[in-house]
């Protein structure tokens, strides 16, 4: 029997999963006929079942008592990763909580390919730590773990923007300077590379590649810093204390506003320090909302909210975040402006990288001649102007938005396993 082999992309926010069909690459459906499978886990406590994906967010939007996971790529390489949490009465390994993840989309992939799987190329950030060679050798090797402790024998590994450039290099006629722009949930990274027709046929692409950079900020730190400037407020961040001589402490409210800590804030010492913060506090009603909010376990759905507005705010002038729990019934109000004014700083981080990239490369921005567009975060308007504006005489090519990278990984599979 062929051995069958894929691509996966594990993402921050959404994952995808390819392999190659008749000479092409396809990407298999995940979750009721979609393609994408958000990077959420749920441990159901009433029907002690694990949930994946939209049905993993449901359950828990819907009030199931239960423990919900999200963004688990950016644990890797990090203290977090080296940590436990506990599910009921059992105590997991987040490394571990990624494998359940990748069996998953594993189960997924050999359902749709027929048999097993033990090849696969697994998707990467340029850097999954930014300046720490170490710490991102060791989120590698942690991927790669618990890739293999669910079956994967042979393993490799590719940068995502590279994988996005082989996908779009399917569809170019001629031989274009191409800078690949990925951005993601968790990282975002620019690859600039030779593409072309003859190339595509070329086993070993080294020397097409001009230059790769990436830079560890996506769309959850959008959501973060829009998190921290429009909604933390309402819950007491930046207020001070009675005696007026400091704001309350950030910590907690940085937490929540951060998709892979929020579940930090469900243990006893939180809850405590922060009725100790109440009881210092200027304006203790604030601080009121911020515990019910953790009572509730509403942190999640909360960092949701604010990412449905930041998606809104991609078209509208105006969104609003809406929170209606127990204890904590307030409206946060975001216009297209001030969100623009919040994502500055980061964006401007973006854009240096990219930047960067053309300087690494040695080539003049008018000698791009094409943009390839893919990750979710590509949507921003602003990230969008100011990267492009980089390049203004390229042409633009939006790729599939959350496929790109995984169709990618299975043409290289099929280069390296064929």
């Amino acid at each position: 029997m062929t051995p069958i082999f894929g691509g996966m992309d594990f993402g921050t926010s959404n994952s995808t999963v390819a392999i190659m069909r008749d000479g092409r690459p396809e990407l298999v459906p995940l979750e009721d006929g979609q393609a994408t499978l958000p990077s959420a886990i749920f441990f159901n406590f009433e029907d002690n079942c694990t949930l994946f994906g939209r049905k993993a967010i449901a359950d828990y939007t819907e009030g199931t008592e239960g423990r919900l996971m999200r963004a688990l790529k950016s644990v890797l390489g990090s203290s977090l990763s080296m940590e436990k949490t506990r599910i009921k009465a059992r105590s997991i390994a987040f490394t571990d909580i990624i494998g359940m993840f990748v069996a998953e989309l594993k189960r997924q992939l050999e359902r749709h390919a027929g048999g097993p799987v033990e090849r696969i190329v697994l998707g990467r950030p340029v850097h999954f730590v930014d300046d720490d060679t170490a710490a991102d050798a060791r989120a590698q090797a942690e991927l790669e773990q618990a890739a293999r402790a669910q079956g994967f024998s042979h393993i490799e590994f590719q940068f995502e923007p590279i994988a996005a450039a082989l996908d779009y290099e399917r569809s170019v006629a001629r031989e274009e300077l191409a800078l690949i722009v990925d951005m993601g949930g968790g990282t975002s990274d620019f690859s600039i590379i030779r593409v072309s027709p003859e190339r595509a046929r070329a086993a070993e692409r080294k020397d097409d590649i001009l230059a790769n950079r990436g830079i560890h900020i996506g769309g959850t730190d959008f959501d973060r810093v829009l998190s921290i400037a429009h909604v933390m407020p309402h819950l007491g961040y930046g207020t001070p204390t009675k005696d007026r001589k400091r704001n309350l402490p950030a910590g907690y409210f940085v937490d929540l506003a951060t998709w892979q800590r929020i579940n930090l804030l469900y243990t006893a010492k939180p809850k405590h320090d922060l009725r100790q913060i109440r009881y210092e506090a200027e304006r203790p009603e604030l601080v009121d909302r911020m515990i019910a909010i953790i009572e509730h376990r509403f942190g999640h759905a909360l960092a949701t909210l604010v990412e449905a507005a930041k998606i809104e705010l991609t078209e509208a002038d105006m969104a609003a975040i809406g929170v209606t729990v127990p204890g904590a019934r307030f409206d946060a109000p975001i216009s297209r402006a001030a969100l623009e004014e919040t994502l500055a700083w980061p964006v401007e981080r973006v854009t240096a990288t990219v930047a960067e990239t053309l300087a690494d490369a040695d080539v003049a921005p008018d000698a791009i001649t094409s943009v390839f567009l893919t990750g979710g975060s590509t949507a921003v308007p602003l990230a969008r102007r100011s990267i492009l504006s980089l390049v203004p005489q390229a042409a633009v090519i939006e790729g599939d938005m959350f496929g790109s990278v995984g169709l990618g990984l299975a043409l290289d599979a099929q280069r390296k396993f064929s």
